[in-house]
């Protein structure tokens, strides 16, 4: 934020939000915190500043792609 940076965003998969983390996230510079479910929330007070992602969907298509010998790289393609 000293250097001119106007908002910081922050991202990761699975969030050990362990102790003091989420007081720590909400004083931070930090305006949004994206995360997956791939680890469960547990805090009676988390930080306004995250969004939770669910992978449900994409585990979902996993399974029935593998069930059905379909190629699961086909999920991460970019069209």
């Amino acid at each position: 934020m000293e250097g001119g940076v106007k908002e910081v965003y922050a991202c990761c998969t699975h969030p050990v939000l362990s102790g003091p983390a989420h007081e720590r996230l909400e004083n931070s510079p930090i305006k949004e915190i994206i995360v997956t479910d791939t680890i469960p929330i547990r805090s009676a007070n988390p930080t306004s500043k995250l969004k939770v992602l669910s992978v449900a969907p994409l585990m979902g298509e996993a399974i029935i792609r593998v069930h059905e010998e379909l190629s699961i790289s086909k999920l991460f393609e970019i069209e």
